[in-house]
């Protein structure tokens, strides 16, 4: 997180590359790293996983030590801290879970292999809950302008408290607030009340992720009016001014948004994929719940490029400017709370696909008979599918 943040500053401000070009960047470099997490579950239930680790272990010792002391002046007081740095006194041993491995009479126990797995347990567990799967990458491309085009915007704003001037990348710290902050009051208040009310021990998966995708969405919608009161006064003053005269605060609510909103549909995301997996797939589903993250980077890339590409024609520079107070992002932002809301219905219709194909009570057909060939049952539908998806 930390080298996503600050590697869009470092492009435009170091490297002299376009506005598009680093979000671009970031955005593929943040999708790599997350849909190798497909690859390192596929790894890491294979027995192949301990000499990787060993490779990986060889890596990173002989590296970060050396690395970590080097962050230390020799010539400072700080080089008697030094000693306390190459103390690893919270190394702790892995637990083996009952279950983990199968004991067989006469031979050593051996791990339990996720390919056991009948096929129909795989399509039950992963192929009908692919449609969820593909409605939540919306979120993660509203989630990469937070670390992109946002950080921009905050670097052209009025930072400062004092002497001290607050760096751009720094407003991502609303992130971990909103979370920990939703977190906080979920746990304490609405869990509570949410059993005593329905007998529930909180949001179902559902609900969860429903909440964080309308947050998300609410997110670029406070975006969208933040950058038009930016840009209003990036024209006041000819919009060559580096810093303008209006404070970063303004950035807050939609890193506050995205950040709550982060909170419920991760939670969300994760107890869906591995509540509703087969048992010997759980690794497997986790590191499929983790590609929503590197293909809504991967969306983010593909969007920028595209509005680029198409916006330049009928504008000098287009939407997405290298100086983004030449730039319309505002435009973009509407583009994608646009795309966020239809997505939030796609959603709705996708849960609700699922809880009846898992009810066995109407096929998908039947769906969209009713929902689209019959009019006056449309309401009745989009009524039930809400009531259907919260309880």
């Amino acid at each position: 997180m930390g080298i996503a943040v600050n590697l869009v500053t470092y492009l435009i401000g170091t490297m002299h590359l376009p506005s598009a070009t680093s979000a671009n960047i970031v955005t593929d470099f943040m999708g790599t790293s997350f849909l190798l997490c497909l690859l390192g579950r596929f790894v890491a239930d294979a027995f192949l996983a301990f000499y990787l680790i060993a490779l990986g272990t060889g890596a990173i010792k002989s590296s970060v030590s050396g690395f970590g002391s080097d962050q230390f002046d020799e010539n400072h007081k700080e080089k008697a801290q030094m000693t306390y740095f190459l103390n690893r006194c919270l190394d702790k041993a892995a637990l083996v879970a009952e279950g983990d491995f199968k004991v067989v009479s006469g031979s050593a126990p051996t791990p339990n292999p996720w390919r056991l797995c009948s096929v129909t347990r795989i399509e039950e567990g992963m192929a009908r809950s692919l449609p969820v799967w593909a409605t939540t990458i919306m979120f993660w491309t509203t989630y990469a302008q937070m670390i992109t085009f946002s950080v921009e915007q905050a670097s052209t704003m009025e930072r400062s408290i004092g002497s001290f001037q607050i760096p751009a990348e720094s407003l991502t710290v609303f992130f971990v607030a909103a979370i920990l902050i939703t977190l906080a009051v979920y746990d304490c208040l609405v869990m509570p009340f949410w059993k005593t009310w329905k007998g529930t021990p909180g949001f179902t998966h559902f609900q969860r992720t429903a909440i964080g995708l309308a947050l998300s969405t609410l997110g670029m919608a406070a975006a969208v009016m933040a950058e038009k009161k930016r840009l209003a006064v990036a024209e006041k003053v000819g919009r060559n001014t580096q810093t303008l005269a209006i404070r970063v605060y303004l950035l807050i609510p939609q890193f506050f948004l995205v950040g709550a909103g982060e909170a419920f549909i991760y939670t969300g995301q994760l107890d869906f994929f591995i509540t509703q997996s087969p048992r010997g797939m759980k690794t497997m589903s986790t590191g499929l719940f983790l590609t929503t993250l590197s293909l809504g980077f991967f969306v983010s890339s593909f969007l920028v490029s595209v509005i680029n590409a198409v916006t330049a024609i009928s504008r000098s520079q287009g939407w997405l400017a290298d100086d983004i107070n030449h730039g319309r992002l505002d435009y973009f932002y509407g583009l994608l709370s646009m795309l966020g809301f239809i997505n939030f219905g796609v959603f709705m219709v996708c849960a609700v696909w699922y809880s009846l194909r898992r009810r066995g009570i109407v096929p998908l057909r039947g769906l969209v008979v009713m929902g689209f060939l019959m009019p006056r049952k449309v309401v009745e539908f989009w009524g039930f599918s809400w009531n259907l998806v919260l309880s």
